[in-house]
């Protein structure tokens, strides 16, 4: 089951997959619970009733394990595609949006766009810093060894 495409923080990607963005220092979203979740912060979340992966990422900066963070953005992706997906940070923005860049690379966003798609379809203010908009672009040529 995906989530509702309206639901507060859903990005639909251009194959149809769905993913929801989430802060995690804000209010619980209504709906169902995630099947499945991606968690980048920078120190471990609390269990959550729901299978989850967290990577090590210190607010405004960049994952402290990239390849940790690519497994899991290729988890998310490949899950998203019939499950409820969820990534999320402290603010929903910053680590989220570059989470959610990096899945529309997965998903065939070329990555001179993944950028603008995410600003455009899920928050004008996603992907905060300019590391953190060269980790999006690393993402993809590392794609491409």
């Amino acid at each position: 089951m995906q989530w509702e495409e309206n639901a507060p923080g859903v990005l639909r990607l251009p194959s149809g997959r769905l993913v929801r963005g989430r802060a995690l220092t804000g209010p619980a979203l209504d709906g169902p619970d995630p099947d499945f979740a991606v968690y980048l912060l920078g120190s471990e979340p609390p269990t959550f009733a729901w299978e989850s992966v967290w990577v090590r990422w210190p607010d405004f900066g960049l994952p402290a394990d990239a390849a940790r963070a690519r497994e899991a953005f290729a988890a998310a992706w490949r899950r998203c595609a019939t499950q409820r997906v969820e990534v999320g940070c402290a603010g929903g923005r910053g680590r989220t949006g570059t989470a959610l860049a990096c899945l529309a690379i997965l998903d065939g966003v070329r990555a001179s766009e993944a950028l603008e798609y995410v600003r455009a379809h899920y928050d004008p203010g996603a992907v905060e810093t300019r590391e953190q908009e060269r980790f999006v672009g690393g993402f993809a040529a590392d794609l491409r060894r």
